[in-house]
């Protein structure tokens, strides 16, 4: 069990290092051209309570919305669980109650925009100055950071 785990951890790292470590930061153009809850607008420059990056806005119902909720967990156990777990501190902190500690724009903009706001927001720096870890960008869609909200809305609820 303990070697499993250690195993775990080495993948973990060698994956953070290798994808933090190679290619441009230029994400390019991302815009679909899909009409959604998200306000496409150029990244703003004023730190606020939403964080930095391309989310102003988002629509939230009382209800989950459990499809949109079902494909935020596909996208989180493919490109999310090598570095965080909902009940425990790993890689990065734990997710449990993050919607109810952060507003869902900058839930999504620090799922969208890692780099600039750990530099920028004050909450990501203090996350990066106590995880020491930078999070990498994980190339998601504004469609799949508004899935991994709802995914993350419907665990809180739960728990």
């Amino acid at each position: 069990m303990r070697t499993s785990k250690l195993l775990t951890i080495s993948v973990t790292v060698a994956l953070l290092f290798f994808t933090s470590c190679g290619g441009s930061s230029d994400q390019g153009s991302n815009d679909t051209g899909n009409s959604s809850s998200e306000t496409n607008t150029p990244k703003q420059e004023a730190v606020s309570d939403i964080g930095i990056g391309p989310i102003t806005h988002v629509e939230i119902g009382d209800e989950i919305d459990e499809q949109l909720a079902m494909h935020g967990k596909e996208i989180f156990e493919s490109k999310c669980t090598a570095c965080h777990q909902f009940d425990e501190r790993y890689v990065g902190p734990a997710l449990a109650g993050v919607t109810k500690k952060q507003k869902p724009e900058w839930i999504m903009n620090m799922i969208l925009n890692p780099e600039e706001m750990t530099k920028k927001d004050p909450t990501a720096k203090g996350l990066l100055g106590e995880y020491m870890t930078q999070m990498t960008l994980q190339d998601v869609s504004e469609e799949d950071a508004r899935a991994l909200l709802e995914y993350f809305r419907k665990y809180d609820a739960e728990h």
